[in-house]
């Protein structure tokens, strides 16, 4: 593996360590701190201004407008309804069942490329697939009986963080062209702008209304939404470009992996959640349909694996 490939790899370990840290302290500030549309908007916002500041102090590149109509589509999927959905989700759910659910994202990723990119489904892809399928649909299946006892997630927050994680595999896909013309920075500074204005109108009240800002505000939960603005937004969210530009998006994908072990230890450290039956054969189950699905051959090693034949019989 080349050193530039190397730097993709950290940088995207490095982004999903971040996100997976984020889930139970997120958790901690909804609902009683402030509303997940508030907090969504905080993080647009303050990525927005972060990314803008930065870009003062880097090289100064000219978007294209058809370029930046891509960044506009990337804002949409990739921060906006990523995360509003997700945070919605979370604060329904628990923090367990989300990350969990977020592991899901390399096998989205590999249908939509399909879709999309023309990359064949191969049966251990299409195994692949279906497992971590069945993973997820426990998941959801046994919050619905659990939720009237007071423990586990609920059936809508699941659903919501399984929206959220097609839209950043969308994202992932959409995006991958388009990140090899562009510094991360020139590319965060515009989707976080978009994502701002985009979220402005239904969010400004959310805001303004939080306890968190408030007379009964805590240094604690203060310390928390700095977490969750500087590391999991501005630090994860240039990370990710940074890894786009050196490797594949189903590569990128696979880290997701990362996510649902990091939650979960602070989960259950934290006393947000416990570890249920079900949570481990889910994972098990998710675990198995990421590995197949990654493992499984592109189109770029099927048509080098037909030229190589080709040339033999020649």
């Amino acid at each position: 593996m080349t050193k530039d490939k190397w730097h993709g790899h950290i940088a995207i370990f490095a982004a999903n360590i971040l996100f997976g840290i984020n889930i139970p302290i997120a958790k901690t500030l909804m609902p009683e701190w402030i509303d997940p549309v508030g907090l969504t908007f905080l993080r647009m916002s303050f990525g927005a201004l972060a990314f803008w500041v930065v870009s003062l102090f880097t090289l100064n590149e000219k978007v294209s407008k058809k370029d930046l109509l891509i960044l506009f589509f990337c804002a949409i999927l990739g921060t906006t309804v990523n995360q509003l959905t997700f945070i919605e989700g979370l604060g329904m759910t628990s923090p367990i069942d989300a990350g969990l659910i977020v592991t899901m994202n390399p096998m989205m990723v590999m249908l939509i490329s399909a879709l999309v990119l023309k990359e064949p489904i191969t049966s251990k892809k299409a195994g692949g697939v279906l497992i971590g399928a069945c993973g997820a649909l426990l998941i959801i299946w046994q919050s619905y009986y659990t939720i009237n006892q007071g423990h586990g997630g609920s059936l809508m927050g699941n659903l919501l963080c399984f929206i959220s994680v097609v839209s950043y595999a969308t994202y992932l896909v959409i995006s991958k062209p388009i990140a090899q013309r562009y510094s991360p920075v020139t590319l965060m500074k515009w989707m976080f702008l978009f994502s701002t204005i985009l979220m402005l109108p239904f969010s400004m009240q959310d805001v303004v209304n939080a306890k968190l800002f408030s007379e009964e505000t805590s240094l604690s939960a203060l310390t928390s939404l700095f977490y969750v603005v500087f590391f999991a937004t501005f630090l994860a969210y240039l990370f990710i470009p940074i890894a786009l530009k050196r490797i594949r998006p189903t590569t990128i994908s696979m880290y997701n992996y990362a996510q649902p072990l990091v939650a979960a230890t602070l989960a259950i450290l934290m006393s947000q959640d416990t570890l249920t039956w079900d949570k481990p054969i889910a994972a098990l189950l998710v675990f198995t349909g990421v590995y197949l699905v990654t493992q499984s051959k592109s189109r770029a090693d099927l048509e080098n694996e037909g030229n190589f034949t080709t040339k033999n019989k020649e």
